[in-house]
């Protein structure tokens, strides 16, 4: 019983850590020591500890002795090579999708995340935005079917959402990418493979341009 508390504590100090870290509540640079993160967090330090340990092994942050954890942060030449792999990984698996001929009940959630950043866009709720973009993208990797292939490519959506995080309201606000992400669905509903791999990498090779382009004209050359 008191492992599987523990096992419990570690996902949840793992939860909790990471999405501060996604959303730069804990920014790049950030160092603290691990007693002062489990008593922040309420926890013992075995469980944080823990979850520490797969976080370093995600690339999110440094685990320096004596000194705690450190946010990694992010270049624009690290984005490149994240993109790099986004772009040749994901389009790729949205077109295995599509020529799966997935049903409508299948499509259901993708086109749920759609509206949902629809209605945010309409809202001027960004932030709300960016979390359906990222339950669309998640989603899609989910349907595909490949969990490794979800888990790795999933870790560089975790370190690509903090500079997109941060540039969110430096950029014009997201109607074309909404649009392109309505466009990929269709495509994926038709069946039509070929179509949603030159959709999906043209998103992709248009969004990845736009974030580095404000990292380096902003001067940001670590997040």
């Amino acid at each position: 019983m008191q492992l599987g508390k523990t096992i419990s504590r570690t996902d949840e100090a793992y939860r909790q850590l990471k999405d501060d870290i996604r959303t730069n509540r804990l920014a790049p640079g950030h160092l603290e020591p691990e007693p002062e993160l489990a008593a922040r967090l309420g926890m013992s330090r075995t469980p944080v500890h823990e979850a520490l340990i797969r976080l370093e092994a995600e690339g999110l942050i440094q685990l320096i002795p004596r000194r705690g954890a450190r946010v990694l942060p992010i270049s624009p030449d690290d984005m490149r090579e994240i993109y790099e792999i986004l772009n040749a990984l994901e389009p790729e698996a949205a077109a295995r999708l599509a020529a799966r001929h997935p049903s409508q009940a299948e499509i259901e959630p993708l086109d749920r995340a759609t509206q949902e950043m629809s209605d945010a866009l309409e809202k001027g709720d960004l932030e709300g935005w960016a979390e359906a973009d990222d339950k669309f993208h998640q989603t899609l990797l989910k349907l595909h079917g490949n969990k490794r292939l979800a888990a790795f490519v999933g870790a560089l959506f975790d370190q690509s959402y903090r500079a997109r995080m941060v540039t969110l309201r430096l950029r014009e606000p997201p109607i074309v990418s909404t649009a392109e992400h309505r466009v990929i669905l269709e495509f994926l509903r038709r069946g039509d493979a070929e179509g949603t791999r030159d959709a999906f990498r043209k998103h992709r090779q248009r969004t990845s341009a736009e974030l580095i382009s404000i990292l380096e004209n902003y001067r940001l050359p670590h997040l």
